[in-house]
């Protein structure tokens, strides 16, 4: 690979320190970052490829901890549900109705979506059926996953097609680990996504659980997303939802828990001892109707919690600075503005995603032998301006958008460019992809009996 130099950027390190360097310059090579030095401590270093960012914030690339690729085909056609009947009556029958090329297009539309918005990480949960045409459009988008197939095997209301024995659904996961766990150079990583409490047998999560700790894979499940959910698992397993996948042996420093909006004192205390990890999803929460996660208390007890957009079929978009916005403000009007601090909620999105991932040795900062996952914006717009005297970090959380970044780069790999002269998606044909999508929703929708 070129050695790569990005100059004299306002640089957010988001590092141990939070440290922000004025103009700062950061040299890539092999992929990596090999330093990160205010421009004034001397020469600019050599380099193969120059990339002048004076008057743009390089940050490290977001991260996305809970994403559904599979559902973005479903964008706008399940407004206005709580979570329930949004499974039952939409999504369900919808990724039932899924085939390979819609999987596949879905996954496409989706990564470069994000890419676009400066996220270069990703937690995804694909579906049952297809999951390899995901793994596949992750591989040629070049943004960086963990990712699963979604497993399950009962469930009330669960379409016959998505309902598959528990035999099965371990084999075929075990099947695509050994395929795709630590490929595309390592950028993809395999997850065993059993769905949730309610669609998963006891002894297919119990089983999830020791396989995973054999592997030291990541765990990725919802857990307590809606008060009827709640209700419903209490009934069926005696206790809640923390408490059960604890006693099935799914808590753990690599499980990663959605949502966690209607949790306890007793179930936040067995998070924070058994160093579970949560990704808080609040556009999404907040359009089901499923309410605020305890994101404050959860931190204060030691809780890392990463942000997600969960699936486009429920937020209607992948916008990590939305995400941002509505993480830092959902909470003041409870516990005061200063609940939610713009630097706490960005860590949030860059190391607490990095940590969820097992990867903050790797990403989620821009530090010296980190992969060089970095995003550029361009703050020099009426929505973000005057700049003089306010907090880069401020600006980040509180007045930046998705259509401010100009580049993502993954591991030293452009992967868009934006700008009047910019390339846009580099891996993606973003023309055949749209295209593909229109013709793959009209398919399946039919075969699901809904429209579209």
């Amino acid at each position: 690979m070129p050695i790569t130099l990005i100059r004299n950027a306002l640089v957010v390190t988001m590092d141990p320190s939070q440290r922000v360097i004025e103009e700062g310059n950061i040299l890539i090579e092999d992929g990596k970052i090999a330093s990160v030095q205010p421009a004034r401590s001397g020469p600019a270093p050599q380099a193969d490829k120059v990339i002048d960012a004076s008057g743009l914030i390089a940050m490290p690339g977001l991260v996305q901890t809970h994403v559904h690729l599979c559902q973005v085909l479903f964008r706008g056609l399940s407004d206005d549900m709580e979570l329930l009947d949004w499974l039952r009556l939409r999504t369900w029958p919808l990724e039932a109705a899924h085939d390979e090329e819609s999987v596949y297009y879905s996954a496409l539309l989706g990564t470069g979506e994000m890419l676009k918005a400066g996220v270069t990480s990703i937690i995804d949960m694909q579906t049952v059926h297809h999951a390899e045409a995901g793994f596949r459009a992750i591989e040629e988008s070049g943004i960086r996953a963990v990712t699963g197939k979604v497993m399950m095997d009962v469930g009330d209301g669960v379409p016959e097609r998505l309902v598959e024995s528990a035999a099965r659904s371990i084999e075929e996961s075990l099947e695509l680990a050994d395929k795709w766990d630590g490929a595309a150079g390592g950028r993809i990583r395999y997850a065993f996504t059993p769905r949730f409490a309610l669609s998963c047998s006891d002894s297919l999560l119990r089983e999830v659980g020791r396989i995973a700790r054999e592997r030291g894979a990541i765990i990725h499940t919802h857990c307590a997303e809606n008060r009827d959910e709640v209700q419903l698992v209490i009934e069926s397993t005696g206790v809640r939802n923390a408490v059960y996948l604890h006693q099935v042996g799914l808590l753990g420093p690599t499980t990663v828990l959605a949502h966690c909006i209607h949790i306890d004192e007793e179930e936040m205390a067995l998070l924070a001892d058994t160093g579970t990890h949560v990704a808080h999803c609040p556009a999404t929460n907040l359009k089901l109707a499923s309410g605020i996660a305890p994101v404050p208390e959860m931190l204060e007890r030691g809780i890392n919690v990463g942000l997600g957009s969960d699936g486009a079929g429920a937020n209607n978009n992948l916008d990590p600075f939305i995400d941002m916005r509505f993480a830092a403000l959902i909470h003041k009007p409870r516990l005061g503005p200063t609940a939610m601090p713009a630097a706490k909620v960005l860590e949030m999105a860059t190391m607490g995603g990095a940590r969820a991932m097992g990867q903050a040795h790797l990403i989620g900062s821009i530090e010296e032998g980190k992969l060089a996952d970095i995003v550029l914006l361009d703050l020099n717009k009426p929505h973000a301006w005057p700049s003089a005297g306010v907090d880069p970090v401020s600006r980040i959380v509180y007045s930046a958008k998705s259509s401010d970044v100009v580049m993502t780069m993954v591991g030293g790999k452009v992967l868009y460019e934006g700008g009047r002269d910019g390339r846009g998606l580099t891996h993606i044909d973003e023309e055949e992809v749209l295209a593909s999508c229109t013709a793959a929703i009209h398919r399946v929708a039919r075969r699901a009996g809904l429209t579209a």
